[in-house]
């Protein structure tokens, strides 16, 4: 896109905003339940869009229009499963995680939770949990710093290195410095500027007298939910997205930290009106970008947002609403980086190596490991042409065959044993792996589905094998009573 003065301005103004945001955050983190849950006491608005923005990353601004821009809305599908999961998440899961998390001895992290669940003395469960946690999200910040390189380069002309190191340096800086409340209120601020931007640019487009008859003249196929591409595995494949919201770290610890459990009602409320209207407005920007580009098509597909933006609003505007899609990539990679310091400090740190450190003493373990995942996310991406693409193709689905069944279980099934939570995580992270190397027929079915049904099956027959015993028992049905 073409570099100006206005866009500059405009881009590094948000940044500094953010930054502000990181130091006002570091002044209200004085603990480690503060830097990692905000201190359980985040309200309903943060919190809705904080997990919206957490989730959606770039690939609602570039992914998500490209596709359409290029089939139709047959890519519509995708987002379907999306709304259905995570409707489904909130309305099931949300509540009971943020009862049972603070009923275990105040969990802070899913190891954390999963280990007092079940009673694991050992450790075992924490520590397959976290290693998993830990090689996903490692590899998936490395894929967002990517991203956030290319555009950094785009809008100031910087080589890819320096850009990468730029944006790196921002991230980290405001997770750094404010932890869980630095990550929500710019989540916050992200979500709003995303939603707008979504909006904004398909309905200027739309608007205009000249576009008119070229959507009347646009072919009938690209307005059409299935086309001649469409089968029964790819639409299964599309839907079983929405089972993977069940198992996301980065999005889970959410509901572990709102103040009020009974405020989840409204963040639901705000977070799917969020979700839809921007889902919306990213299928408008597909389906506008293959209006106005028609006759001179996109060598990229996926900067079909950038190349609108660019084309239908002034520089200023236009630079914020580029803003918005580091806002995408940010409120993931930030999330991302939470999760992974969290699970350093209190799921290897305070569990094997220094189990009375104090909460200053963890308070630096977790600002350090956010630098430490960033560096070796950032060496990874050093290469802007990295195979780490490949490898989070199938982070949401490891995640969710991994994590959806045993969170999904642990809240609903009084007997769901330690060595059935063991064998639901191996089971779903190894079906996942292996599926994905396969190909052809039943293959091609996205591999979450087969590793959730499989980890769910696995988790039961391990659960009445080695059964849960009294104690398990009885704070089940304690945590049932508070419901």
């Amino acid at each position: 896109m073409e570099i100006s003065l206005p866009i500059i301005i405009t881009f590094s103004g948000y940044l500094i905003a953010m930054l502000a945001i990181g130091f006002w955050a570091y002044k209200s983190t004085d603990s480690l339940d503060d830097y990692i849950l905000g201190g359980r006491k985040m309200g309903p608005a943060v919190t809705a869009l904080s997990v919206g923005a957490s989730d959606m990353s770039g690939w609602l601004l570039l992914g998500l229009p490209g596709a359409v821009y290029l089939t139709g809305l047959s890519s519509a599908w995708i987002g379907i499963g999306l709304i259905f999961g995570a409707w489904l998440n909130w309305l099931f899961v949300a509540k009971r995680l943020r009862i049972y998390t603070e009923q275990a001895d105040n969990a802070l992290t899913l190891p954390d939770f999963f280990e007092k669940r079940f009673h694991d003395k050992q450790g075992i469960l924490k520590l397959i949990s976290a290693a998993t946690i830990l090689i996903f999200f490692t590899f998936y910040t490395s894929s967002g710093m990517v991203g956030g390189a290319i555009l950094f380069q785009k809008v100031f002309g910087l080589d890819y290195t320096i850009a990468l190191l730029v944006g790196s340096v921002i991230i980290v800086s405001y997770t750094f410095l404010g932890g869980f409340f630095a990550v929500c209120w710019t989540d916050f601020v992200q979500g709003c500027l995303m939603l707008v931007a979504l909006l904004l640019v398909p309905t200027i487009v739309f608007m205009a007298p000249e576009h008119q008859h070229q959507l009347e003249a646009l072919d009938p196929s690209m307005l059409s939910m299935f086309n001649d591409k469409t089968t029964v595995i790819g639409l299964l494949s599309l839907l079983a997205w929405g089972l993977g919201y069940f198992g996301q770290p980065h999005i889970l610890s959410r509901f572990m930290a709102i103040g009020d459990h009974n405020d989840l009602k409204t963040s639901r409320r705000i977070s799917m009106s969020w979700m839809v209207l921007s889902l919306i407005g990213a299928l408008g920007t597909g389906l506008a970008g293959a209006i106005y580009f028609s006759s001179e098509p996109l060598e990229n597909p996926e900067t079909v947002f950038i190349h609108l933006t660019q084309v239908a609003f002034s520089p200023w505007i236009g630079g914020l609403l580029v803003a918005a899609i580091l806002s995408a990539i940010m409120s993931t990679i930030d999330s991302q980086l939470l999760v992974c310091s969290s699970v350093i400090t209190e799921d290897f740190y305070k569990r094997w190596i220094k189990k009375k450190a104090s909460s200053k003493e963890l308070m630096f373990i977790s600002r350090f490991s956010v630098i430490a995942i960033s560096l070796i996310a950032g060496f990874i991406a050093l290469d802007p042409k990295s195979s780490v693409l490949s490898l989070v193709s199938y982070a949401w689905a490891g995640f969710g065959a991994a994590f959806g069944p045993v969170i999904v279980l642990s809240l609903f099934w009084s007997k769901y044993s330690k060595l059935g939570a063991i064998s639901t995580i191996i089971t779903g992270a190894l079906t996942v792996i292996i599926w994905k190397q396969l190909t052809g027929g039943i293959f091609d079915l996205y591999e979450i589905l087969p590793g959730f049904a499989f980890a769910t099956i696995a988790g039961v027959i391990a659960s009445y094998a080695a059964p849960a015993n009294e104690q398990v028992h009885a704070e089940f049905s304690e945590f049932e009573s508070k419901l």
